[in-house]
């Protein structure tokens, strides 16, 4: 990919300061793209991001954030919905309180700022949103309700939004991702990467540079899909010997 292809345009990445989304944030910022984090916490690397302080399970901080946005620039290029929370709770304890919490952090979210930046995106020539789900939308362990539905919403939503947006040339995508080590990869056990078919676990800049190529100018035939990065893991049957 060109070291420059992002150049002039504009990325918002939700839940970008660490992470899967601070990689995505920071490829975008090394292929010359103009990067916003919308977080609740400023990012850790050193990269020229703007930071804007943002709550996505809030309408009142979403509307905040894109009236910042405004102020700053005219119009949104890419949008990455990457921000959510991957928390577990035992099915008949869990309150109505958690799973509103999940569910507005993970999949509440993806639609208040995709509707956001409809006006920000509408007049310009080709726009991408990507929004990030998870293989927990196809595949689930015990406790993992609210976690799994607000993922598997995601998917619906993300092929309802490129339908409806299509009339603007918004590009709909999601990308689910499997077994992604945001901390010491070495750390792992032989066994944790040859259990993938691909014979490792994922790191964050596989999910970076699949939004990368999503969203690449022209490369947007691709569109209302959901993309699996798991190193094949979703594929591979589990049997016990």
């Amino acid at each position: 990919m060109k070291a420059k292809i992002f150049e002039n345009r504009i990325v918002l990445v939700t839940g970008g300061s660490s992470g899967i989304g601070n990689e995505i944030a920071r490829q975008y910022a090394t292929c010359g793209a103009k990067v916003f984090l919308a977080d609740i916490q400023p990012a850790k690397k050193d990269f020229p991001f703007e930071f804007i302080y943002t709550d996505v399970s809030s309408v009142e901080s979403v509307s905040n954030l894109f009236k910042e946005i405004r102020k700053r620039v005219d119009h949104l290029d890419i949008l990455i919905n990457n921000a959510g929370i991957s928390e577990f709770h035992p099915l008949e304890e869990m309150t109505v309180e958690y799973w509103d919490k999940i569910i507005n952090t993970n999949l509440r979210s993806v639609f208040l700022c995709s509707q956001a930046a409809i006006s920000l995106m509408k007049h310009q020539e080709a726009c991408s949103i990507v929004n990030i789900a998870s293989t927990r939308a196809f595949m689930s362990e015990s406790d993992t309700e609210a976690y799994s539905a607000s993922k598997g919403g995601i998917i619906a939503l993300t092929h309802a939004l490129a339908v409806t947006l299509s009339k603007y040339n918004i590009q709909v995508n999601s990308i689910s991702p499997g077994w992604i080590v945001t901390g010491n990869f070495d750390a792992l056990r032989t066994e944790d990467h040859k259990q993938h078919p691909s014979n490792r676990a994922g790191k964050p800049s596989d999910i970076a540079q699949a939004c990368l190529y999503l969203t690449t100018p022209g490369n947007n035939f691709i569109n209302g899909s959901n993309l699996t990065i798991d190193g094949g893991m979703t594929i591979k049957m589990f049997y016990e010997e």
